[in-house]
């Protein structure tokens, strides 16, 4: 049996679709208030008996903060997906990041050494890989991490995550680490990245030229099951379909939405004084910022990432980033739009 943490969240929800459809026998870690409704939902996109998929699925109350109930659900397991994570880029969030991301995947990377499971997958990040040195852009599986860079608290959490996998990997637990992009995909439209088309969705009127990478849920899923039921252990692997500017993002987003995309650029000292606002929002409003500092410096910055060790690893294949959006914009939901527009 395999066990899926975070299996509400984006990965999670398409991970678990595809293993049921696969014919494999899956517990699901939730918190007893997760939404399975969204899981369901995203069954929908993809099969037309999505009810008969979703039951298949053994569902299992727990929190990563408890280990007790990590034990329990980690019974009769041979497999384990770690997808649980929070994403925030907000600095009251901090602690939250260290707790869930760091604490909970030490005490689930315990409880699998314990339990001798066969096999461990981490969902981490491109924020947990290094920097490129000066002249260079383009960041690999070694580019080196240095403290003395600008992190965010998310970045400095998913880093410290994998260093609890690769703890336990020197204590024998077998375990491949993935390091997603941006992952684009349908269903949790009011958080992570499906927040780009309710943002353009808005009216958005302004682009930046930063460029980052950006890769397909569905690639993510695919590539860590046939990771998992590789012989490859003990390794960490890109995830990026490709790298795009936030301007071909946006106006990829309109286009499909059938809207007016940005039409203005929004210069670094524009963004600044927009993070700005933002805070002071936050203070005499009482209005939790969508864009703060740590999202107006990336707005602005460049990075490449390399695909290639993936690639080779399983001549792997990644979808095309506009076809991604396309497949995103047809199942916007309407009302979600109206409610965007307002």
């Amino acid at each position: 049996m395999i066990l899926v943490t975070g299996g509400t969240g984006l990965v999670g929800s398409h991970l678990l679709f595809d293993l049921v459809s696969k014919g494999k026998k899956v517990r699901a870690l939730k918190r007893k208030t997760s939404n399975t409704q969204l899981v369901r939902n995203t069954f929908g996109y993809y099969s037309k008996t999505p009810d008969e998929l979703f039951n298949r699925i053994e569902w299992f109350d727990g929190d990563m903060l408890d280990s007790f109930s990590l034990e329990d659900a980690l019974l009769e397991i041979k497999e384990v997906y770690h997808c649980a994570a929070l994403v925030s880029f907000q600095k009251s969030d901090r602690k939250n990041l260290q707790d869930i991301n760091v604490k909970g995947t030490r005490n689930l990377v315990n409880a699998c050494l314990d339990a001798n499971i066969r096999k461990f997958c981490l969902v981490s990040s491109v924020s947990a890989l290094g920097t490129p040195a000066e002249g260079e852009n383009t960041v690999t599986e070694t580019t080196p991490w240095s403290p003395e860079d600008k992190r965010s608290g998310y970045s400095i959490s998913k880093f410290n995550s994998e260093l609890e996998v690769w703890r336990g990997i020197e204590e024998g637990l077998n375990a491949v680490i993935v390091n997603p992009s941006v992952i684009l995909g349908p269903g949790q439209w009011n958080k992570g990245s499906s927040l780009l088309f309710s943002t353009v969705a808005k009216g958005l009127k302004y682009y930046t030229n930063g460029i980052t990478g950006y890769v397909d849920v569905r690639d993510v899923s695919k590539t860590m099951i046939q990771l998992m039921e590789s012989d490859i252990i003990n390794e960490r692997f890109i995830l990026n379909g490709e790298d795009c500017t936030y301007e071909f993002i946006f106006k990829t987003i309109a286009k499909y939405l059938g809207i007016t995309g940005p039409t203005k650029y929004a210069s670094r000292k524009m963004t600044e004084i927009g993070w700005r606002l933002a805070y002071l929002q936050k203070i005499f409003l009482f209005k939790q910022p969508g864009f703060t500092k740590e999202t107006a410096w990336a707005a602005h910055n460049i990075k490449h990432y390399s695909n290639l060790k993936i690639q080779e690893s399983l001549g792997f294949e990644f979808i095309p980033i506009e076809q991604s959006i396309a497949d995103m914009a047809k199942h916007y939901p309407k009302s979600h739009a109206k409610e965007a527009k307002n």
